[in-house]
């Protein structure tokens, strides 16, 4: 089965997780510490802070913007679950805001204009599929609103080498990421107070952590702010130091096969749109995503895929779609990310995959277009409707 995704892990990942093991220490302590140094060096940040996941990344953004209750938080309904619930999860509401158009799937900047009013804190901006959303023009509309703004980079380490312009920037190392820890995140900001906050309130808001009392003698400390549960271990941050070594040539690799899929596309699937393709935009390639022609039965697709082996999902089901949130937000109606939702299918895209493995996917999905996938749909729409005239 070629895999949508696919961590890259090897004799380095094993050798220092012994390594870990045979130290003793196993919570966190100076691999963590390391870790945060080298990720903020690739991205030319002061300091960042490990946590033990994206979502939990994403939440101490928000919490330690001081962003709560009574406050309103910009955010795409094309994301991962996380991005919508970390605003909850401090208590403020997360507004739904509709993407530029099925080639861009950005959160649009005019419908979030739009959606501003006298309770809007910030504004989540998530890098869809890796590839950067206008950092800048962000920074500008937040700024001309006095908002913070929040980076989703769940999908693009290091895909920018510059100064941190968000108040916040979030990352991801889940299993599926460009670079894994399994498990884990990790917290930028441009200002230092807030990363400060950041770092408490990852550890249970306490003033210590258990290496800095060993290390100071000292076995008091305080707690002075809710906190929560949300620290790295040594394992994982050993394989991150491990991982981010790679990370550059990994998303060149990315790019690569991202292009093999382009061109391989245009010319068997011209039917098939890729986003992104104008103008080109910077990016590390995490996913690759595809939206199929109107019509097309993309369960039939997927369906036939899956029987010549290959793995393909869809990034993402709309938020403001799933059960629990339409319960909460029944009038939310985003047009252009419900028809991308509907549309999109992503193929296998990892550092593992070469050129031939690209040819087979495409030419597998150009049969399964061919073979009646749009007709079936069709079909099966139209003996709906008649069931529907004639009755039970």
């Amino acid at each position: 089965m070629l895999l949508v995704a696919e961590p890259t892990l090897g004799a380095d990942e094993k050798a220092t997780l012994a390594d870990v093991i045979d130290s003793g220490w196993i919570t966190m302590g100076d691999r963590v510490r390391d870790f945060e140094r080298a990720f903020a060096a690739a991205h030319k940040a002061g300091d960042a802070v490990a946590v033990n996941s994206c979502t939990a990344a994403l939440h101490l953004a928000v919490e330690g913007l001081g962003i709560g209750p009574g406050d309103e938080v910009l955010v795409p309904a094309l994301t991962f679950v996380a991005t919508a619930n970390s605003v909850l999860y401090a208590g403020a509401k997360p507004i739904f805001v509709d993407i530029d158009s099925l080639d861009a799937p950005h959160i649009s900047r005019q419908g979030a204009a739009a959606k501003c009013t006298a309770r809007t804190k910030a504004v989540i901006v998530m890098h869809y599929g890796g590839y950067l959303a206008d950092r800048e023009a962000w920074r500008a509309f937040a700024d001309a609103r006095g908002l913070f703004l929040i980076e989703d980079c769940a999908h693009a380490p290091g895909a920018w080498r510059g100064s941190t312009i968000a108040d916040a920037v979030a990352f991801s190392f889940y299993g599926n990421k460009n670079m894994t820890t399994a498990e884990g995140g990790m917290v930028l900001a441009r200002d230092s107070g807030v990363l400060d906050r950041i770092r408490q309130a990852r550890s249970h808001g306490m003033t210590s952590g258990t290496l800095q009392r060993l290390s100071s003698g000292k076995s008091g400390y305080d707690v002075t702010m809710l906190g929560y549960n949300y620290r790295m271990d040594e394992l994982r941050a050993a394989v991150g130091l491990v991982q981010i070594r790679h990370l550059e040539s990994w998303n060149e690799r990315r790019r690569v096969l991202t292009e093999a899929y382009r061109r391989r596309l245009a010319a068997q699937c011209p039917e098939i749109s890729v986003p992104f393709s104008r103008p080109p935009r910077d990016s590390v390639y995490h996913i690759l995503p595809v939206v199929l022609p109107e019509g097309t039965d993309r369960e039939i697709v997927s369906e036939k895929l899956r029987a010549a082996g290959i793995q393909t999902t869809v990034h993402y089901p709309a938020v403001h779609q799933f059960s629990w949130y339409r319960m909460r937000f029944p009038s939310v109606r985003l047009p252009v990310t419900e028809e991308f939702a509907s549309r999109e299918l992503t193929l296998p895209l990892h550092p593992r995959l070469d050129e031939s493995d690209v040819e087979f996917v495409v030419h597998a999905l150009s049969n399964a277009l061919a073979s009646g996938s749009i007709h079936d749909k069709l079909d099966r729409s139209s003996a709906v409707a008649a069931a529907s005239i004639r009755g039970p």
